[in-house]
């Protein structure tokens, strides 16, 4: 049987080119090696609040563009998490073998409790629920970028302390790093990751749905370093993203790209990467209209069905090893009426 991967992304903002580069890139590929489950991750959007009919909205639009860019439904697994109950019910489980001081250490939490008052429960939990996600479908392999890691190092912290006390339940995943664009950072602020909640994220990020316009201002307005090399260094940072990008979009090495701009300036690059940017927007933003919503909702609604067959058999045995099943052997006590 080939390996699982696991993985899923918020229907929460407008989805961003890093997206695409850092995670559903990867995703496209790893669908032809692993049996693959990937999921929209609504559970999680509601750590905030969220206006009820936008989110119901984004994770259709999310739905469709996890199609469009090439995940295919007869091979891989795309569903709506709060279609499968065991996420919330595995989360409850291992929220009782989860210790606070290890919710209380994860970094997302504590930069959000740093500039956010009344932070729900829900937002403390968050790495729980992500935890149950991946635990659910015995998942081999999580594609990740740098900001999750610590979660799943705490799923992998809480599978194996769970197998050692209740015996062998859920498989240890392993993470999935790429080694090119894992972090793809924001054109206004090359020391942030570009992030669709990002505050300045309207010029600091190319949405997979701006238009042509959007995609040459963006890239003509976007941060450079000092100096006029054109070549990937770590310590100029401005160039080496907009330089990842146009790799991770032409599929060129380092060396072909730094000789393709040998002797040309910055407006040269910034123009050939909105060209090939917006090369690659188009058929993609075409496919994305083309998905009505009947398709949209067979493929989800197989997709919950498959999903929920294997997250409940998991479910189903966690509960077991924990003693969590109807006692047997006990008949009902009558009642009397006088």
């Amino acid at each position: 049987m080939p390996k699982r991967i696991f993985s899923g992304a918020q229907p929460t903002g407008n989805v961003h080119l890093g997206n695409y580069l850092g995670a559903l890139r990867n995703w496209v590929a790893l669908q032809k090696e692993y049996e693959s489950f990937f999921c929209i991750v609504n559970l999680h959007a509601i750590t905030v609040p969220q206006n009820p009919k936008v989110l119901a909205g984004k994770t259709r639009d999310l739905a469709r563009i996890y199609l469009a860019v090439g995940i295919d439904p007869e091979v891989s697994t795309i569903f709506v998490q709060s279609e499968v109950a065991a996420h919330a019910e595995l989360t409850w489980l291992l929220n009782c073998v989860t210790r606070m001081a290890e919710l209380e250490r994860m970094t997302q939490f504590k930069e959000k409790a740093r500039t956010q008052e009344n932070l729900g429960v829900g937002f403390f939990d968050y790495p729980v629920l992500m935890a149950a996600d991946i635990l659910l479908y015995q998942t081999d392999l999580v594609p990740v970028g740098e900001d999750q890691k610590q979660h799943l190092e705490l799923t992998r912290d809480i599978a194996i302390r769970f197998n050692r006390d209740y015996g062998e339940t859920f498989r240890v995943p392993d993470a999935f790093i790429p080694k090119v664009g894992a972090r793809i950072m924001s054109l206004a602020d090359p020391s942030k990751k570009m992030s669709k909640s990002d505050a300045e994220s309207e010029a600091g990020c190319i949405m997979l749905l701006d238009d042509a316009d959007a995609v040459r201002r963006k890239f003509k307005r976007a941060v450079t370093d000092s100096g006029t090399e054109i070549r990937f260094n770590a310590r100029r940072p401005a160039i080496s993203n907009l330089l990842t990008i146009y790799q991770l979009l032409t599929n060129k090495t380092e060396k072909e790209i730094e000789q393709h701009f040998n002797g040309k300036g910055y407006a040269e690059l910034k123009e050939e990467l909105a060209d090939v940017t917006i090369r690659f927007l188009k058929p993609f933003q075409e496919r994305v209209r083309d998905i009505d919503d009947d398709k949209l909702e067979g493929i989800l609604k197989l997709g919950a069905e498959r999903a929920d067959a294997i997250a409940r058999a998991t479910l189903a045995k966690a509960k077991a090893n924990m003693g969590l099943i109807r006692a047997t052997g006990v008949r009902a006590s009558k009642t009397h009426s006088t």
